[in-house]
């Protein structure tokens, strides 16, 4: 390979390690990898996709390219065979389509370690030097994200940790105030802040042990991410306290996602213990907040409905519109009704 091309190969790493969560190391990696194998070649250009397993039982796969929109892959029952095999049995495996264009997949691990994607690089010929190559880029980021994983993620539930949270939340605050600054239109998206809390959950370590409930908070945390896309952050705080990042069009749509979520689980059969419930608050996000001012408004929304029969999600600004809540603006305190 030229020195230009180890140049820029460097700088795609030096630029991959810069990122922090998931989705963006995940595009950052298929950028990475086209640069460099399209640079390196003249042979017609290369893709470069990542198939995340998003349901294990449903076997639901889900594709993710560079332009960071992960959608429902529609691939071929030979394709897909070949997808989960490749994250059954851990090893490379190399699939032939029907126009004989070859597809190298390479197993990935992601949160906890669990192989959990796939990722694909299609081309019309085998480079056992390229292979190679590419291999020796994967290993550097697989290390790279492991190390990551134990440092900003949640032991237990494999969600990112609240110190990670902090990061996340300046971040989103600073790109809607930059957006701000630059006079651009509303976005058509809106930013939420949800705060999840299982109800009764100090019964549940009471009765059944705290094993059973660590297991409740795992499998909690699955069923999350199972109900919410992967470019929704989701944290856990602490205890049986879990965030999440969401956009969404308005409240009312954001309020029925949530409430579907919140069905999920009511209806859920968590082994040993039963059924669960869990209830939610969740608010708007303003480019002029601060992140206490955001995660105040969604405890007290949360705080509202676990006063007010558990199970139920309810939103801070909605509760203020309706009398539930009164602000006292001068002091910035709420008062119950």
């Amino acid at each position: 390979m030229q020195t230009y091309g180890i140049n820029s190969l460097l700088g795609e790493l030096v630029t991959l390690t810069k990122e922090r969560d998931d989705l963006s190391l995940q595009v950052s990696l298929i950028k990475t990898l086209t640069h460099f194998i399209n640079s390196a070649h003249a042979t017609p250009k290369k893709s470069v996709v990542i198939y995340l397993l998003k349901d294990v039982k449903k076997q639901t796969i889900s594709v993710l390219t560079a332009e960071n929109t992960p959608d429902n892959a529609i691939v071929s029952a030979d394709l897909k065979q070949a997808i989960l095999n490749c994250i059954q049995t851990d090893s490379r495996y190399t699939y032939q389509s029907e126009n004989n264009r070859i597809i190298k997949l390479h197993p990935m691990r992601g949160v906890m370690g669990h192989i959990d994607c796939v990722i694909a690089v299609e081309s019309d010929q085998i480079d056992e030097y390229l292979d190679v190559s590419i291999c020796m880029i994967l290993e550097i980021y697989q290390n790279f994200v492991l190390l990551n994983n134990e440092n900003e993620c949640d032991t237990l539930t494999g969600l990112l940790n609240r110190k990670t949270f902090d990061f996340k939340i300046n971040k989103i605050l600073a790109q809607m105030h930059s957006s701000t600054n630059r006079k651009e239109d509303k976005a058509d998206q809106i930013y939420f802040l949800a705060i999840f809390d299982i109800d009764h959950f100090k019964r549940i370590n009471d009765e059944f042990g705290h094993l059973i409930g660590d297991e409740v908070l795992l499998m909690f945390s699955q069923l999350m991410r199972q109900s919410f896309r992967e470019t929704d952050p989701l944290f856990r705080f602490g205890g049986e306290e879990f965030v999440g990042f969401f956009e969404c069009a308005s409240t009312m749509d954001i309020q029925n996602i949530f409430e579907r979520f919140k069905l999920k689980v009511a209806n859920f059969q968590f082994p040993q213990v039963g059924k669960v419930t869990v209830s939610a608050g969740f608010t708007e996000i303003s480019p002029f907040d601060t992140s206490s001012q955001i995660i105040d408004r969604a405890d007290t929304a949360l705080y509202y409905a676990k006063n007010h029969g558990r199970n139920r999600v309810d939103s801070y600004e909605l509760l203020i519109a309706d009398g539930s809540l009164q602000e006292n603006k001068k002091e910035g305190e709420i008062e119950l009704f």
